[in-house]
């Protein structure tokens, strides 16, 4: 069976897609942090955005809201996003939750996925699309490397669920290009302007629709001795890391205090900018 609805199984020779009302749900990576915009509500684009000016191109009805708050676990996030989100009649809903809870020690990514099977259940009863992300492979990068085998069980445990559900994947694990660390902003927990445009286009692909985000490659890195390498881990250790560890013992989060930056579904492209106008 399709994931995707007739329409947008077409061949890609056609601009148009069924979808006219979008809804991202999720954290830090849906809400766009790592992609400073100060045009874009909240301050941060991200690859949500990107994929809303891509769908309202020649869709002048199409509407996007952006539900997804920085530093939310699952659980605040189905408790806090997911009634709103169906309250809002979507007919396409992108769903990405788990990554803060996988990042934790001791973290389940069995039990993360029964929480996320009932929560894309609700959202599948509504009759939208649901787009469902796997988390990306990052290798032996600080941090995110040292959890690598449990992000793999965990979208394992995605895939069952989208094929339960009749999901599209939006598979980061696949995206080969998020290795470069140039994919990544300087806390190396967030995408980049050049990883979320990357993702976007992943993502409008899975989706079969034809679209104008064209693949950056950047120029390779120069080779970098031990000495800088190590310098460089350990500015970023005391900047960005020991910071996280700290607000997570503390049960502290970015997001205290934070509103969704588009809680309603609205229209992407504002008066005097076309829809040709978005890069």
């Amino acid at each position: 069976m399709s994931n995707l609805p007739e329409a947008a199984s077409r061949p890609l020779e056609s601009a148009r897609h069924p979808w006219s009302r979008f809804v991202a749900i999720g954290d830090s990576f849906t809400e766009g942090i790592g992609d400073p915009d100060p045009d874009s509500p909240g301050g941060n684009r991200g690859w949500a955005d990107r994929v809303a000016e891509e769908l309202a191109r020649d869709h002048p009805d199409f509407a996007y809201a952006n539900l997804a708050i920085r530093g939310r676990l699952l659980q605040q996030i189905i408790d806090e996003q997911v009634g709103p989100a169906v309250e809002l009649a979507p007919d396409l809903i992108s769903f990405c939750a788990g990554g803060n809870d996988v990042l934790r020690p001791g973290s389940d990514p069995d039990a993360l996925a029964e929480k996320i099977d009932v929560a894309i259940e609700t959202l599948a009863a509504s009759g939208a699309t649901i787009v469902l992300f796997t988390a990306p492979d990052v290798g032996d990068t600080p941090l995110i490397g040292s959890v690598r085998g449990r992000a793999a069980i965990y979208n394992e445990n995605l895939r069952t669920v989208a094929t339960r559900h009749d999901a599209v994947i939006a598979d980061m694990w696949a995206l080969r290009e998020l290795k470069d660390p140039r994919m990544w902003a300087p806390d190396r927990l967030h995408f980049s302007p050049l990883g979320h445009h990357t993702i976007a286009a992943m993502v409008l692909d899975a989706l079969n629709v034809e679209h104008s985000l064209q693949p950056e490659i950047p120029k390779p890195l120069p080779p970098k001795n031990w000495r800088t390498a190590r310098a460089e881990d350990l500015v970023w250790a005391r900047q960005h890391l020991f910071p996280w560890v700290v607000r997570a013992l503390r049960h502290q989060s970015l997001g205290d205090g934070v509103s969704p930056k588009r809680p309603t579904a609205g229209p992407m492209f504002g008066p005097g900018m076309p829809p040709g106008a978005a890069g």
